[in-house]
């Protein structure tokens, strides 16, 4: 911090214990010593927006993100009957979606019942625009908008991050987790080394893992783009059509 010219402020300082739960209660309340100020651990600790808890279950982050989302969409139906479509679409975009895709990338592999609850949002968002009724089936709607579902959409950041990671236009850090498979099998051409992980719930979940298993399952024509925007193109295509059968 010295190096660049900040000053610690011990009594804003936190430190967050990750593990599982059966680890975590394992630990006697640990404490540290900063600048002489005693320091205990957090439950939860908030970086760039994002709050992270000692589980990594993000449940703390996924509750504002919801009750945020449904304050502004309880102010845009107020004024709905106001709107266009396309005006509508962009106050959801503005205040709804870059809330559910922001650092989305970092929910992959929480449980089904976050999804659904961050799924059960965009429904709502959807329906506003359509201005279609609660009991209607949403899918049509989703699909006439052109939504990706919540869970497709970590899927499209995470390749997204990982194409940029390949050729070199994200930050070296994530380029150094990702390793190409060596094989003379033309088929092969384009894979990445999926890395072993001893556990599960967090390995499963790391981006050197995540990512290589997500890359694989793309079509060899979709990871062979040499452009960007005609690889997010075809990936969203891509994604849509799983999506929607």
């Amino acid at each position: 911090m010295q190096h660049n010219f900040l000053k610690l402020n011990s009594d804003k300082t936190e430190f967050l214990l990750i593990g599982s739960k059966s680890t975590l209660s394992k630990i006697n309340n640990p404490t540290l010593t900063i600048d002489g100020t005693i320091v205990s651990p957090s439950p939860q600790a908030r970086n760039l927006g994002v709050s992270f808890d000692s589980t990594l279950s993000l449940e703390p982050h996924i509750r504002h993100v919801i009750k945020t989302s449904f304050f502004h969409l309880r102010n845009i139906a107020k004024i709905r009957p106001s709107l266009t479509p396309p005006a509508a679409e962009k106050l959801i975009h503005a205040f709804i979606s870059s809330r559910l895709d922001y650092c989305n990338s970092l929910l992959l592999g929480i449980s089904s019942t976050n999804i659904n609850r961050l799924q059960l949002v965009q429904n709502s968002a959807a329906q506003l625009i359509t201005r279609s009724k609660s009991w209607h089936h949403i899918t049509p709607v989703l699909k006439q908008l052109h939504w990706l579902p919540i869970s497709h959409r970590i899927t499209y950041k995470i390749l997204v991050l990982t194409y940029k990671a390949l050729h070199h236009l994200a930050p070296s850090y994530l380029t150094d987790l990702l390793s190409q498979e060596i094989s003379l099998r033309s088929t092969s051409a384009g894979l990445l080394c999926i890395q072993k992980s001893n556990l599960h719930s967090f390995g499963d979940r790391a981006f050197s893992r995540a990512a290589p298993r997500l890359w694989n399952s793309l079509p060899q024509e979709i990871r062979t783009y040499e452009s960007l925007t005609i690889f997010q193109s075809h990936l969203k295509t891509h994604l849509f059509t799983t999506a929607y059968p």
